[in-house]
């Protein structure tokens, strides 16, 4: 029978994971504390150790260390119901054999144990690699099991050149992603440069990503540098690559399979070193039946795969974010904003069609405008009518009080720019309320 060693100081969680994996035909150690772990782990070697993250004033990453440090063949798998990008970069470069959200399927551990009982995960870092107490720097927030799979991903991926596409709808965080990758990359000393490709005219993305040589067309007075070759050693992250004209996806086809370039105006190709990390909102597989997007292109794309989900599939996730931007913005406008329970409430019962960017901008006017310092359900209710998502125009606000606009203005030091985006309204929409309520 394999010996696993199980490491969970709830009761329950305890009881019944041991009790499946006996009825599975596997011998199972089953201890409620670290140091029963570490007593356990220097008595006998483990094919397999079950743990949770957080157990008392150690964790399931000493644990992965003291086990892999006793047997470097022990496949170490984690457990955690508060999993974060940092805890599985940790644990993943610690050389653990997988990572569970919890609450999680016995089916799923179950094929996990099967998958590491046969044999070791072959593929991990070796101890001498890593500390995994290590701080890593992140800012995303989440975590819910599609979160928990994300980060996996990004853990297995950010070490090698492969091309990554980031697929979720617009406000899901994609270039914060395509940030972690860079980050935790050996790319992660030199540059990180979006693109936004919708942005980019048709006539003027060969030159903005390629270059140009000096008369090349009028008004290239000088020789200019591409973003490819001036991100060289770095990333380039092509958000909404879907809006890339039809006409230039060749072009770009090319210079994923040959990573060159050829300037406007040139006669010769350059060889750059750049990492593409590329996302969209659009249907690519989609938009290949009708003719708008080049298969091969496609299929280029296509190594790796990110699936964002909206946040309304992971509500789960909706305090842990509020809380981060509530302590943001708190801090930042120097402010003591609390979230009451109805508040809470509200934001978890919201399908927030503007995903994690319309829940930041509606945390910020709440933190701001809140009446004696409490977000109540009433806050939350009016802050959601007044919020658009990027998609909508026009004005929001059309029956603002004066004196919130003021208390905003006074927040942002007069940036009217932003001022309005946390108001919810267009800019040229409030210079016209402050022409009209005659605030200066």
């Amino acid at each position: 029978m394999t010996p696993i060693l199980l490491v969970e100081d709830d009761d329950s969680v305890r009881q019944t994971v041991s009790m499946f994996l006996d009825l599975e035909g596997y011998a199972v150690d089953a201890v409620a504390s670290t140091r029963e772990a570490f007593e356990k782990l220097a008595a006998q070697s483990y094919r397999v150790v079950v743990s949770d993250i957080y157990i008392d004033d150690r964790t399931g990453l000493d644990i992965l260390g003291a086990a892999r440090a006793a047997d470097p063949d022990c496949a170490v798998i984690l457990m955690s119901a508060r999993g974060s990008m940092e805890t599985v970069m940790a644990a993943t470069r610690g050389g653990a054999f997988d990572y569970l959200a919890k609450p999680f399927e016995m089916d799923d551990l179950l094929d996990i144990v099967r998958r590491a009982a046969p044999g070791t995960d072959d593929n991990g870092p070796d101890d001498d690699e890593i500390d995994p107490e290590e701080p890593l720097n992140t800012g995303m927030i989440g975590s819910s099991p599609s979160m928990i799979e994300i980060y996996k991903t990004i853990s297995r991926v950010a070490p090698t050149d492969a091309l990554v596409l980031i697929e979720g709808e617009t406000g899901t965080g994609k270039e914060l992603i395509a940030q972690e990758i860079h980050k935790n990359s050996p790319r992660a000393a030199k540059p990180f440069v979006p693109v936004d490709c919708a942005s980019l005219a048709p006539s003027l993305i060969e030159s903005e990503l390629f270059g140009a040589m000096r008369g090349a067309y009028t008004g290239a007075h000088q020789d200019r540098v591409g973003v490819f070759e001036a991100a060289s050693g770095g990333t380039v992250f092509l958000d909404e690559v879907g809006e890339v004209d039809l006409n230039f996806q060749l072009k770009l086809l090319r210079f994923l399979q040959e990573k060159e370039i050829r300037p406007l105006g040139s006669n010769r190709p350059r060889k750059v070193d750049v990492r593409i990390v590329a996302a969209t909102n659009k249907n690519l597989p989609k938009m290949v039946e009708e003719g708008k997007f080049r298969e091969d292109l496609w299929y280029r794309l296509d190594v790796v795969r990110v699936q964002v989900p909206p946040l309304r599939e992971r509500p789960g996730d909706v305090q842990l974010l509020a809380g981060a931007f509530l302590k943001r913005y708190n801090e930042r406008y120097g402010l003591d904003a609390r979230l009451t329970e109805s508040g809470l409430r509200a934001l978890r019962e919201t399908t927030w069609p503007g995903n994690v960017r319309q829940l930041q901008h509606v945390m910020e006017r709440l933190v701001i405008l809140a009446q004696d310092g409490r977000i109540t359900e009433d806050a939350v209710a009016e802050a959601l009518r007044s919020s658009r998502t990027a998609a909508d125009t026009g004005e929001t606000l059309a029956e603002a009080e004066a004196d919130q606009i003021r208390k905003v203005l006074a927040a942002t030091s007069g940036n009217k720019s932003r001022a309005a985006r946390i108001l919810g309204i267009e800019r040229k929409t409030l210079y016209r309320k402050i022409e009209r309520m005659g605030l200066s």
